[in-house]
């Protein structure tokens, strides 16, 4: 039982099953190799992170498949005590196009995968096609910590993102509802999403990103002066005015290479303190990576 739940890095033995860049998925010791089958004996999985199969992409799809064909074979997996039944592990879209183009079977390569296998696979095959939504992946990451006792370090090793990624997009759960479903249908960005987190009503300011077209700056400048509160804007703007020239305008050229809010502040003699103010884990994110370069 250890052993099954024990969160490992994807390497060769999921990794290969999706193909980075080839056309048609690699076999592996666990693969029965590729095969055409009928397209009706193909069944969803219920495990699929993707919910949201846009009715237009699924057409496009559809006219290119009736033009060249399905290149990339559908990765399944057999249903126990069923005959000719394959669960797909990877390749939904394609599946789901393939009906619309009215093809009769379709190539498959059949894996022998456990539930955990099968939805990593599903999870890493979507996120590096970006084919999920920020709230579907989300909801992907957290089914696996739940099932599966993953914990968010592992999980990133497995799924190939840092671990901040994986902190920040379970986070989005936090959102309202209504919030979450503007963002699985497209109306406001990740990035706006996780600006929101920090607000004392999402929904509200979600619909006025849907109303005004705030960008994420802007988002972010609302909450930053929610958590400034209104007593405090004015000894701040006190102090910025004491500072002198030099000082102004190494702050400005810090927070232009930083691309955050950076002051400086003098504690007597030469000594100082060096504030930069962040708004979301994603923007420490990037900080971190560009101390460490």
């Amino acid at each position: 039982m250890g052993e099954e739940l024990r969160p490992r890095r994807l390497g060769r033995g999921l990794a290969a099953l999706i193909g980075e860049t080839a056309d048609v998925v690699p076999t592996t010791d666990r693969s029965h190799g590729q095969r055409r089958v009928p397209i009706e004996f193909l069944r969803p999985n219920p495990r699929n992170p993707r919910i949201n199969f846009r009715e237009s992409d699924l057409a496009d799809l559809a006219a290119s498949i009736r033009e060249k064909g399905v290149i990339q074979p559908i990765v399944v997996r057999t249903i126990p005590g069923l005959a000719d039944a394959y669960e797909i592990v990877a390749g939904e879209r394609r599946w789901r196009a393939a009906q619309l183009a009215q093809l009769p079977d379709i190539p498959v390569v059949i894996h022998e995968l456990n539930d955990r296998e099968a939805l990593e696979l599903a999870i890493v095959e979507n996120v590096q096609r970006a084919d999920l939504d920020a709230i579907e992946e989300a909801r992907g990451y957290s089914r696996l910590i739940e099932e599966f006792g993953y914990a968010q370090g592992d999980l990133a090793k497995v799924i190939g993102k840092s671990r901040p990624h994986v902190a920040n997009t379970l986070r989005l759960l936090q959102l309202p509802p209504s919030t979450r479903q503007r963002v699985s249908d497209g109306e406001i960005s990740a990035g706006h999403a996780r600006a929101l987190l920090s607000l004392k009503s999402p929904e509200t300011v979600a619909a006025r990103i849907v109303a005004e077209g705030l960008t994420v700056r802007d988002v972010e400048r609302i909450a930053q002066q929610e958590a400034a509160g209104p007593s405090q804007a004015k000894p701040r703007a006190k102090r910025q005015d004491a500072k002198d020239a030099d000082t102004r305008a190494l702050e400005k050229s810090l927070s232009d290479v930083l691309g955050l809010s950076v002051s400086l502040h003098s504690l007597g003699g030469e000594s100082g303190e060096l504030r930069i103010r962040y708004a979301s884990f994603e923007q420490l994110d990037g900080l971190c990576r560009k101390l460490a370069e």
